[in-house]
């Protein structure tokens, strides 16, 4: 009697076993399925921040072979090839990005700037268009103000400007943005004052530095303004003064800053020599 009822305990505990077994190996393997999205995802971050642009390119284009569908790969690729300055390439990529059905206004606006970026003005403008009103973000209102800029619609790319500047904590380089569009258009004071607060908001920003001096020389103001510079800055801008103010035909004005560039730079000043020498000779 007791055969039977052993053998029923041994079957139900081997079963037990059994089905203990199966969850724990499903555990297992959803583990280890998490395990490796969240290393993914960070090797995903790692490509498109400090990884070499050309090598994230290469691994986004392995991954979306194995996962053709997947829109965060896709959006990686692309903005991979935006940072390797692989415009015609960049193009194609982001179009299958926005035809994706899991694209956001966010990816339209990236588009649009692959498309800036390799020249493509008018159709950077329309992608802009199909974005709501309501995307109110620094990145699309740069753009806009770049593309009104480029259609010579002053007063809009004013009013986008002044938006984009408000809508981030870094502004050094849309002011700097600003202060070339015065510059074209022949606001030298408006300019220099936009440059004045790029400056203000990153000393390091040697083009708004160089721009500055041009808006001043434009004005015929041949002195440096006092922004922080070394000594190799200072040589430089000297120089780009000495230009503007050649080309106003100030001549003897630009001899003695060339002169003074050239004395000023600590190493030997090729450019600001050669300047000088033709000056002399003609």
């Amino acid at each position: 009697m007791r055969q039977p009822f052993i053998v029923s305990i041994c079957l139900v505990s081997a079963l037990a076993l059994v089905g203990c077994e199966d969850t724990g190996t499903s555990s297992v393997d959803r583990a280890l399925q998490d395990v490796n999205a969240i290393d993914e995802s960070n090797l995903s971050d790692i490509m498109l921040t400090v990884a070499d642009p050309n090598e994230a390119v290469s691994y986004f284009q392995r991954t979306l072979k194995d996962n053709p569908d997947r829109i965060d790969i896709q959006r990686g690729l692309a903005v991979s090839l935006v940072r390797a300055r692989r415009y015609s390439e960049a193009i194609p990529a982001w179009q299958r990005v926005v035809k994706n059905t899991e694209s956001t206004s966010v990816d339209r606006v990236d588009y649009a700037d692959a498309l800036i970026r390799a020249g493509k003005w008018q159709e950077a403008e329309k992608q802009l268009d199909t974005i709501p009103p309501t995307h109110e973000t620094f990145k699309r209102y740069r753009l806009e103000a770049m593309i009104a800029d480029s259609n010579n619609e002053w007063s809009k790319a004013d009013s986008y400007y002044e938006t984009a500047v408000g809508l981030t904590t870094r502004p050094a380089g849309v002011l700097n943005n600003w202060g070339y569009s015065k510059l074209t258009r022949g606001d030298y004071a408006d300019a220099e004052r936009l440059f004045s607060d790029a400056i203000r908001q990153d000393n390091a920003l040697f083009t708004a530095k160089n721009n500055m001096v041009l808006a001043r020389g434009a004005q015929r103001k041949y002195t440096l303004p006092v922004i922080p510079m070394d000594q190799t800055e200072r040589a430089q801008l000297l120089h780009t003064m000495a230009l503007s103010a050649i080309k106003q035909n100030d001549t003897q004005t630009g001899k003695t800053l060339l002169r003074e560039a050239i004395d000023t730079h600590p190493q030997h000043f090729e450019a600001a020599v050669r300047a000088l020498r033709a000056l002399e000779e003609s």
